[in-house]
C-alpha cells in the first residue's frame, strides 16, 4: 500500500477511530473504534496490537516492490532497509511524543501539541491528501488487473463505447460508491483486516508460480540504475505509510511500554515481506516486471489467478475504509448539513466521482504510488513525526547525536521528498 498503506500502506484499510482520525495503510480495531474508554485505559493484548500494526503496513505497496528494485537495480535494495530503519525510528519517536503528553490521543494530536492550529491542520491535509490517492490507486489497480483478465471488455452507454480498463474503473467504482454511503462500516473493516493475510498469499501465490508455473527465476537483473533510484526510493517510501494509526495502536495498548518491541516485530516482518517479493518478482521477470507484479503472472495458471483476485477483492473492500476520513473531514467543512442526509450523499459522491476522473487521468499506478511515497508517505511518515518530536521534547536546543540522528533522518527525507516527487511529477506529465 504501505501501505501502506498506508498500508506503507495494507492490502492497507485506515484505523477510523474517531471522526478526523486516522489513516493507515490497514487495519481493524473494532475494539478501538466501538469504546472510546478502552482508548484511554488500554485494554489490547501484545500479540493482538502486533497483528494491528502488522495489517496496518501490510498493504498494495508489496505489488510494487519488484518494479522498485528493478527500476532501481540490485544496490537499491538498500534503500528499502534504510527506509524502513527511518520509518522504524520515527515510529519510536511518535511513542516518545505521546508519552510526554498523555492528552495526545490521535496522529493530529501531535502536531497541534508541537506547532498549534497549523500544525494540526498541515499533519490533517497530508493524512487526508494520502487517504485519497490511494484509494484513487485502488481504482487503477482494480482496472489494470481486471483488464488483464478480460482483454475485450468494453462499456457501451448509448452511442458511447468505453473500453479497456477504464470501463472497469467506472463499474468498479459504481459497485464501490454504496459502502462509501454507508454510516457503519463495521461489517466491512471485519472482511478488510486481513493485511498481512493478503500480503502472504500474494507472496505465496506469485513464488508458487515461478516454481512451479514455467517461470522460473532465470533474470539477473542489474546491479544500480542511478535514473531509477528516485522512483525505487518513492515506493520503497510508499510501504511504510501507517504511522497516522500508531498513536492509536500505542493508546490502546494494555502495557504501553511493549509498543516499541509491537513496532520492531511489525517492520522486521513486514521488511521481510516487502523484500522477498521484490527479489523474487524481479528474479522472475527482470527489467520487464510490471508496476504491480501481478500483471506479470500468467493468467491461465492457478496460482496466479489466486494472487489476481487476492488482489482484486482487498482495494473493493477497503475503498471505503480508507476514504471515509477524508469524506468526513470534507464534510466538517459544511457543518451547518453535515447532519443532512441528501448532502452527506451528495458529497460522498462526487468525491467518488473525483477519483474516477483522477484514476481515468492518471492510469499508472507505478507513478501515481511513487509521488504518494515520495510527497505523502515521507512527509507523514518520517519529516512530520521528527520535526514534531524536535519541538516536544525540546531536542532541538541541545546539540548531541540523538539530534545529529533525527536532523539526519528529517534531510534524508527531504532529500527522498524533491527528488521522488520530482520524478513523479515528470513521469506522470509524460503519460498524460
Amino acid at each position: 500500500m504501505t501501505s501502506m498503506e498506508h498500508d506503507g500502506s495494507s492490502l492497507t484499510v485506515p484505523l477510523i477511530a474517531d471522526e478526523e482520525k486516522q489513516h493507515g495503510v490497514g487495519c481493524k480495531l473494532e475494539e478501538i473504534e466501538s469504546n472510546h474508554d478502552s482508548l484511554r485505559t488500554g485494554t489490547t493484548s501484545f500479540f493482538k496490537t502486533c497483528f494491528h500494526g502488522l495489517n496496518a503496513l501490510s498493504g498494495v505497496g508489496i505489488l510494487s516492490t519488484p518494479y522498485a528494485l528493478a527500476s532501481g537495480g540490485w544496490w537499491s535494495l538498500a534503500l528499502l532497509f534504510l527506509i524502513a530503519t527511518a520509518a522504524f525510528y520515527s515510529g519510536l519517536l511518535i511513542q516518545r511524543c505521546m508519552e510526554a503528553d498523555p492528552n495526545i490521543r490521535t496522529y493530529l494530536d501531535i502536531g497541534e501539541r508541537a506547532f498549534g492550529k497549523k500544525g494540526r491542520l498541515v499533519a490533517s491535509i497530508f493524512m487526508n491528501l494520502e487517504l485519497y490517492l490511494v484509494a484513487t490507486g485502488f481504482l487503477i489497480l482494480e482496472g489494470d488487473n481486471l483488464i488483464n483478465l478480460f482483454p475485450n471488455m468494453k462499456l457501451e452507454v448509448g452511442a458511447l463505447i468505453i473500453g479497456g480498463k477504464q470501463s472497469f474503473v467506472i463499474l468498479v467504482a459504481l459497485i464501490i460508491l454504496p459502502t462509501v454511503w454507508l454510516d457503519n462500516l463495521s461489517m466491512l473493516s471485519y472482511v478488510s483486516a486481513s493485511g498481512v493475510l493478503a500480503s502472504a498469499v500474494t507472496l505465496g501465490s506469485v513464488l508458487w508460480t515461478g516454481a512451479f508455473s514455467g517461470v522460473g527465476f532465470n533474470h539477473k537483473g542489474t546491479s544500480l540504475n542511478w535514473s531509477g533510484i528516485p522512483t525505487a526510493v518513492s515506493l520503497y517510501a510508499f510501504c511504510y505509510c501507517a504511522h497516522p494509526v500508531f498513536p492509536t495502536l500505542y493508546t490502546s495498548m494494555k502495557n504501553k511500554s511493549q509498543f516499541s518491541n509491537v513496532l520492531l516485530v511489525c517492520f522486521f516482518l513486514c521488511t521481510f515481506i516487502y523484500a522477498s517479493m521484490a527479489i523474487f518478482g524481479y528474479l522472475m521477470f527482470g527489467s520487464g516486471v510490471q508496476s504491480q507484479v501481478t500483471l506479470n503472472l500468467p493468467t491461465n495458471r492457478l496460482s496466479s489467478r489466486v494472487a489476481i483476485y487476492n488482489t482484486l477483492v482487498n482495494p473493493t473492500t477497503k475503498y471505503a475504509l480508507m476514504f471515509t476520513p477524508t469524506v468526513n473531514a470534507t464534510k466538517s467543512c459544511f457543518p451547518s448539513h453535515y447532519s443532512k442526509k441528501p448532502y452527506s450523499l451528495f458529497i460522498s459522491t462526487t468525491l467518488v466521482v473525483s477519483t474516477v476522473i483522477v484514476a481515468l487521468a492518471v492510469p499508472s499506478f507505478g507513478n501515481l504510488m511513487s509521488l504518494v511515497g515520495a510527497f505523502l508517505s515521507v512527509s507523514a511518515s518520517i519529516i512530520l513525526p521528527c520535526l514534531c518530536y524536535l519541538k516536544i521534547s525540546g531536542v532541538y536546543q541541545r546539540f548531541g547525536c540523538e539530534m545529529v540522528a533525527i536532523v539526519s533522518i528529517v534531510v534524508m527525507g527531504v532529500a527522498v521528498a524533491i527528488t521522488g516527487t520530482y520524478t513523479s511529477v515528470v513521469q506522470i506529465s509524460g503519460n498524460l
